[in-house]
């Protein structure tokens, strides 16, 4: 709870930097600040490394750079909690592709049902007034994609490198996202104001999320730490209404809730299958 709680505090911080530097500005400072701090703890120069790690590793990273792009550009214009639920669907859809139980089904439902609720049926307007901006749907959809890329290129990548993948893929989304940053936000990123809340963000969004997830995985069962990452669009939006003063109707926090319904439903499911293997 504390990962989700400092995940989205540092990621409300962050949409506050956006009238200064842009979407591609703030990803560049979390990416960068976040590789430095990284790499300050994990020291990735005292592996041997190989040429032969280098594809998966760039493939890795790019992915991660990808995300954390795409999913700040929704920021723009939907809100924090409804972003990180249409994100959502892409580990979703990663636990269940493998589904066998029709129980995992029911899951499946609740998930369209929730995105039928979230996606714009129409144009935005006194008639649709809960219609969000179709690119900035787009951006979280694709965000997702990659959250699911991401899960899957991760998976081969920690059997083959281990941890230290972590700093080395960060490294490379810091390089991939930083031409954008400097494209968009320019020398403004020189600010000294502006880089100490990238600091923050990075210490918010990155070093200290990743740090209590990796200590509540060696005391919880992965069943359990599933079931309570799924909580992360509820407690997006209720970042979303107290620090950025987003409001959402009844609709929208339906949707939430039947993403995070088919998320744990996912997560339990999931267990019960690992428990009779």
């Amino acid at each position: 709870m504390g990962s989700l709680i400092t995940l989205c505090a540092g990621t409300s911080l962050a949409k506050s930097l956006f009238p200064f530097v842009g979407a591609e500005g703030t990803t560049t400072y979390r990416l960068i600040f976040s590789t430095l701090l990284l790499m300050a703890f994990w020291r990735p120069w005292r592996r041997t490394w190989t040429w032969s790690e280098a594809p998966i590793l760039i493939l890795f990273g790019a992915t991660l750079g990808v995300m954390n792009l795409l999913f700040y550009n929704a920021l723009k214009t939907v809100p924090f909690g409804l972003a990180i639920a249409i994100e959502f669907t892409g580990p979703l859809a990663v636990a269940l592709w493998s589904s066998k139980k029709p129980l995992d089904f029911v899951w499946i439902v609740l998930a369209v049902i929730g995105m039928g609720l979230i996606l714009p049926l129409g144009p935005q307007g006194i008639d649709n007034p809960a219609a969000l901006d179709p690119v900035g749907i787009a951006y979280a959809l694709g965000a997702g994609v990659c959250w699911a890329l991401y899960i899957v290129i991760g998976q081969r990548v920690a059997d083959r490198i281990g941890a230290f993948a972590t700093p080395m893929g960060m490294l490379v989304a810091a390089l991939v996202v930083t031409p954008f940053g400097i494209g968009v936000a320019g020398s403004s990123l020189l600010n000294m104001e502006w880089m100490l809340i990238g600091l923050g963000i990075a210490l918010l969004s990155s070093a200290i999320p990743y740090s209590l997830e990796m200590y509540s995985l060696k005391h919880l069962p992965k069943q359990t730490f599933s079931i309570l990452l799924s909580l992360e669009p509820a407690v997006g939006a209720l970042a979303g209404w107290l620090v950025l003063s987003e409001q959402l109707n009844l609709q929208q926090l339906c949707a939430i809730g039947l993403i995070m319904a088919a998320s744990m439903g996912s997560a339990m499911t999931a267990g019960q299958r690992q428990i009779t293997n």
